[in-house]
């Protein structure tokens, strides 16, 4: 793909002496766009991520980041390029929320005045405004609220690439909604390059500009939401099925 921000080049990946996770993988995202790549757990989803970072090598084939083998990077240098959003946040406890924000700033040597400045610039992006939310401890905040602070880390220096392994899962179906607003908002303004996974489909199309569906390690499918969505790919049909199951439960409970 020209213009492409991240490859993956006929990657395989397996842990010694286990089947492989991911085989012969192929795949390139463009520069500004969101994929979010969908499937059951154990499908390879995160492996994908933790391959992008250089957390993981490939066994074989190549992972390209910004025209750059990951293998070709120093790790630090790669991983200070990419902002990373887990489930779990990982907020540090012991630090408030301005100074959560402001970790990867300081470890880059920012001065102090600089990393204030970007810290209640990205605060105010994620809607938590610094006057009331710099000083609090992660402790005092909501799931959403913690996800939000995250979110800022991650963009804290600007990376160009933004991934995010399952960010939104453990939260309640209204702050997920909420978040997802949040999310199209966010990206509005910021346009960085973002592979997302989840195990939900709707959240896949409520968030990616492409979606891609991996199963047993293999891309089945990667289009526009709608193209997917109309697929009668049996593989992709269940991810679908198990949208509309839901749907109708909450239906039955209302």
């Amino acid at each position: 793909m020209p213009g492409a921000a991240i490859e993956f080049r006929d990657v395989s990946f397996a842990r010694p002496s286990r089947p492989r996770v991911l085989d012969h993988f192929s795949l390139a995202v463009g520069a500004g766009e969101v994929l979010a790549l969908v499937g059951r757990s154990g499908a390879g989803k995160s492996t994908l991520l933790k391959l992008v970072n250089r957390l993981l090598l490939p066994v074989s084939g190549a992972v390209i980041v910004e025209d750059r083998d990951t293998r070709d990077w120093d790790p630090i240098r790669l991983r200070r390029r990419i902002g990373y959003v887990l489930q779990e946040v990982g907020l540090f406890p012991h630090m408030t929320v301005a100074s959560n924000v402001g970790v990867v700033p300081r470890l880059e040597h920012w001065a102090e005045d600089r990393v204030a400045a970007r810290t209640m610039e990205l605060l105010d992006l994620v809607g938590l405004p610094a006057a009331q939310f710099a000083t609090a401890w992660p402790d005092e905040l909501s799931g959403g609220q913690r996800q939000r602070v995250g979110v800022a880390r991650a963009l804290a220096v600007d990376p160009p690439v933004l991934l995010m392994d399952e960010p939104f899962g453990a939260l309640d179906p209204l702050t997920r909604a909420e978040l997802h607003a949040e999310f199209r908002r966010i990206q509005s303004r910021v346009r960085k390059t973002v592979i997302i996974v989840t195990h939900d489909m709707g959240e896949a199309f409520a968030l990616g500009d492409r979606v891609g569906v991996i199963e047993d390690g293999t891309l089945v499918a990667c289009d526009r939401p709608m193209v997917v969505a109309a697929s009668r790919d049996m593989r992709v049909r269940r991810l679908l099925d198990a949208v509309r199951l839901d749907r109708d439960a909450l239906q039955r409970a209302d």
